[in-house]
């Protein structure tokens, strides 16, 4: 984030702060904290939800084509993938939903900044990258063969098949990569802000 947004922010909080007592103080930095935590949350939430509706497609699918294996195995893979995405997504919510104040609020925050941090900023920040334009291959396959109610070898035989494959891949990868990446700009501003929500608690002490 920018500093002057970075300013724009914090006159408004400097503005509620003024002569409040620490437990004001306290209130607010919390309140503050949850704010930008439910941001996450939020996006957890919805990603479990797509998570959960792509698994039962598939799951629906698999069972409507028996005999088609080509396609079993895409979308088993693309099914063990999707359970996996949803597990390190609930457990990712479940690591950050934890609201009771046990800790003192500096160090609450600073465990939450470190999580964030990791997911966003780590060695593995980057993986989608790669993974994505997999993922969306084997999406639009799943989706694609089904509703033309075909085996899978007969629609890769298919010229108009390949053809609208190969005119909505490109376009579904372009989707996928900009909303990636306006979802992680985001999530990187929130997370600037609480760095610097943190930083603020550290030079009141």
């Amino acid at each position: 984030m920018k500093t002057n947004e970075f300013q724009n922010i914090w006159q408004n909080i400097d503005s509620e702060i003024k002569l409040k007592s620490k437990e004001e103080l306290d209130h607010i930095f919390k309140v503050k904290s949850r704010n930008i935590i439910n941001k996450f949350l939020f996006i957890f939430t919805i990603d479990l939800i797509i998570c959960a509706g792509l698994i039962v497609f598939l799951m629906i699918t698999l069972l409507n084509r028996p005999g088609d294996l080509i396609y079993q195995i895409n979308n088993l893979l693309l099914c063990l993938f999707t359970t996996f995405a949803y597990f390190a997504s609930l457990l990712s919510f479940n690591k950050l939903q934890n609201n009771e104040f046990n800790i003192p609020l500096k160090e609450w925050l600073e465990q939450r900044i470190t999580l964030l941090a990791k997911w966003l900023l780590g060695i593995y920040s980057k993986s989608y990258i790669l993974l994505l334009p997999i993922l969306v291959l084997m999406i639009i396959l799943s989706i694609h063969v089904y509703y033309e109610y075909k085996p899978f070898v007969e629609v890769m035989k298919n010229e108009e098949s390949i053809i609208g494959l190969l005119v909505g891949y490109p376009i579904g990868l372009l989707v996928a990569f900009y909303a990636i990446n306006k979802i992680r700009k985001f999530e990187l501003k929130n997370l600037e802000y609480l760095k610097e929500l943190h930083q603020r608690l550290c030079n009141g002490d």
